[in-house]
Parts: structure tokens; C-alpha cells; sequence
């Protein structure tokens, strides 16, 4: 019979195309790890995974076998879930969520208040989101979820439409040259300020490139932490969501005109693969966000 925790290992593996990320989401040592490849790869008489730039690629015989381990493994994991309780009001667990700092900025105090409410004993550790190492976060388990803009290269994780983001032009309250309308004119003879594309928010940019336009760009901050107290003392306009702007002009660090151009409304998504660890306490946690992540991004809520 095959010992279960070398499928858990070929699982791993496979999913994370690396036996250092199996041994990282199985809290095993590396050498553990290739250990148990050795056995499988003796047991099927098959070397079930090749290195390569993309990392370890499956053989067709470790294709095959994946899906019968994995519907396997999935429904013992699932039997033994069922058996455990995971009470939020007495749990001491840790959840890693990853944001960016736009999602601080919206989820992260009322996220906050709602767990102490309803799970006062649990810790959450907020990681910034990297969006290239997002699905390779959510597969070894350095992550137990991410709210971002819909990323393609997470794979096979579960996700949940959070919300639409609308775009809008956040400017200084008493701008000299802007009145009460925004007109394509006004825009592109302006001065802007951005947000580094690597957090995800380029969608502007890509959309004046598709009407052969280029803004004047000259301050970008790799964070939204600095545009309140930006757009307050210049007269720098910033594009950005309409969540993130209602809040900064709450401050009193601006006010907010309607775009005098279309930009398609990005999807934030939450991501998550809660067969991976604690089933039970990662499915709470899922669930807690799809049902509250919502109203909390929401400022006006």
C-alpha cells in the first residue's frame, strides 16, 4: 500500500512545480521532500517529473496519477475536516492575507474590527500582494488568501468576485484652472501623478495608449498611502477608484469629477485555495471574506 504522505508530497510537487515549495506548504525539510520523490519515483518505476526553466514538469505518467491522487487525497482531507470544529470565538489560529496597499487602505480597519468581534483570539498578518508570485504564494500556503485585481496566472485556486472598481479624478478642492467638469482638453493639459503600474492599476495607461494619448506624468509614488496629502498641496490631478478617493476627500484632501473618458471597471477578485492546510479554519476564513469583504471595501457603506 502507498504510504499517504508520499501522494501529499506528489501532490504538492505537482502543484507547485518545485520540491522546495511542497516541502514549504507541507512544513517538511527540502531533503524530506526529495526523499519521498525518490520512494514514489522507485514505487511507479516512472521519474514522474523533469526539470526545466518552468520548474519540475509532470511526466505523462505523473499527469495521470495526479488526478486520481488528487480527487483521493481531496475526499480523505475533506472526511477528517468534518470531524473538527474550528469555533472562531475560542480559535487562536493565523491567517495570512496578502492586500495591496490600496486594499489596506479600504478592507483593513474594518476587517480588523469584524475578527475581534467575531474571532477576538485569532492573529491575521497582512503580506504586501506581489502579483507575480501571487499563485505561487496561495499553492505553498504562505498565503491563506488574496484581494487583488483579477490576476490570470493564478491557477486552480478558488475565487470570488468581489466588487467592480470605478475610476474617477481625484484634484485639489480649489484647482485654479478646473471647475466643476473635467473635459478631455483640461485632462491631458494637466499634470499628473501615478501609481506605480506594478500594483496593478495600468488600466488607464493602457486605455489613452488605445486613443494614441500620453499624459504628462510627473510624480509616481509606488504607494496610494501619499496622494491625499499630493493632491492637496499641488494641483496634480491623480486617476484612481472611487472607494479610494471618497475616503481621501472625507480628509478634506480634495474632491472628485467624473473622467471625461471610458475606462473598463477592473475586477478585484478574492483568491484562495482552502484544501491546502487547515481546511476547516481556511474555509471560515474564505468565507468570512467573501460575505464581508464587500460591505467593508465599500466606504460609503
Amino acid at each position: 500500500m502507498l504510504d499517504l504522505n508520499l501522494v501529499r508530497v506528489f501532490t504538492a510537487i505537482y502543484e507547485t512545480r518545485s520540491v522546495s515549495g511542497a516541502a514549504d506548504r507541507l512544513f517538511i525539510t527540502q531533503p524530506s521532500a526529495s526523499y519521498a520523490l525518490a520512494r514514489l519515483r522507485n514505487e511507479t518505476n516512472d521519474e514522474l517529473f523533469k526539470r526545466s526553466r518552468k520548474g519540475m514538469e509532470p511526466t505523462p505518467t505523473a499527469v495521470q496519477l495526479y488526478k486520481v491522487f488528487k480527487k483521493s487525497l481531496t475526499g480523505i482531507e475533506l472526511a477528517v475536516a468534518e470531524t473538527r470544529n474550528f469555533n472562531p470565538e475560542t480559535a487562536r489560529h493565523k491567517f495570512r492575507l496578502a492586500l495591496s496597499d490600496l486594499g489596506e487602505l479600504l478592507l483593513l480597519p474594518r476587517l480588523v474590527t469584524h475578527l475581534r468581534q467575531v474571532a477576538p483570539n485569532v492573529q491575521l498578518e497582512v503580506l504586501p500582494v506581489d502579483m507575480q508570485k501571487l499563485d505561487e504564494w496561495l499553492l505553498t500556503g504562505r498565503i491563506d488568501a488574496a484581494i487583488c485585481n483579477r490576476n490570470e496566472t493564478v491557477s486552480s485556486a478558488q475565487r470570488e468576485l468581489i466588487m467592480y472598481q470605478r475610476y474617477v479624478c481625484l484634484l485639489n478642492s480649489n484647482h485654479p484652472r478646473i471647475g466643476d467638469k473635467l473635459t478631455m482638453d483640461d485632462y491631458m493639459h494637466e499634470q499628473h501623478v501615478v501609481v506605480s503600474a506594478t500594483s496593478g492599476h495600468h488600466i488607464v495607461e493602457d486605455r489613452l495608449k488605445e486613443f494614441g494619448l500620453e499624459r504628462d506624468i510627473v510624480v509616481e509614488v509606488p504607494h496610494f498611502a501619499a496622494l491625499g496629502e499630493l493632491i492637496a498641496s499641488s494641483e496634480l490631478l491623480v486617476t484612481l477608484p472611487f472607494n479610494a478617493a471618497s475616503i481621501y476627500v472625507r480628509r478634506g484632501n480634495g474632491r472628485i469629477l467624473e473622467l471625461p473618458f471610458n475606462v473598463p471597471n477592473p475586477e478585484v477578485f478574492l483568491y484562495a485555495h482552502t484544501e491546502i492546510g487547515d481546511i476547516t479554519a481556511k474555509t471560515w476564513f474564505y468565507n468570512v471574506l467573501c460575505q464581508a469583504a464587500p460591505m467593508m471595501i465599500d466606504p460609503v457603506s
